[in-house]
């Protein structure tokens, strides 16, 4: 399966969506490995099994498999650190931004690929988990490290489409069950 197959699972009332998944994956602001990074931490974050099985088809003929498990390691530890980092965020309670968090990260400091693409892809997944105080802290440090914004908004745009994508194809399986 590949994203041309994927598209093929999305009905026409899903057609911007479907030109948006062969825009991005033609999407030359961002290396193959940072974009198709991008396409497997989203897909992982959300699981959906025909998008997940269609994007890691593709993806695997580009990414190293270092690559490759980098990008299911964002969504792994976003998926821990989004819930964790929005919930201090939306208590009022300040006291739980004080106290250390005890979560093992490791993966951040020694993600298996160049860091900013790690970044990258945990920006994506971090905007498909609506976590505000995640995106500031890895877009803080793309800019940092002087990475443009139109490749985080690619990144951004990568985790939005997929996450559409996901939420047709989940609502077309569940009507055909």
């Amino acid at each position: 399966m590949s994203i041309d197959a994927l598209r093929d699972l999305i009905p026409a009332y899903g057609k911007d969506i479907s030109l948006n998944l062969s825009s991005l994956a033609s999407e030359t602001v961002l290396n193959d490995q940072q974009k198709w990074g991008c396409f497997v931490a989203s897909a992982h974050a959300i699981g959906v099994a025909p998008v997940v099985k269609a994007i890691e088809a593709q993806a695997a003929a580009i990414l190293s498999p270092e690559a490759l498990n980098a990008a299911k390691s964002a969504a792994a530890i976003m998926g821990m650190n989004n819930i964790y980092y929005r919930s201090l965020h939306l208590m009022k309670n300040q006291e739980y931004t004080t106290i250390p968090a005890r979560l093992r990260m490791n993966v951040i400091a020694n993600p298996g690929v160049d860091k900013m693409d790690f970044e990258l892809w945990s920006t994506a997944v971090s905007g498909i988990n609506g976590c505000g105080a995640c995106l500031d802290a890895h877009e803080g440090e793309l800019r940092k490290h002087g990475v443009p914004a139109t490749q985080v908004q690619a990144a951004l745009r990568i985790g939005a489409v997929v996450h559409a994508a996901s939420r047709i194809i989940a609502s077309e399986t569940a009507l055909a069950g």
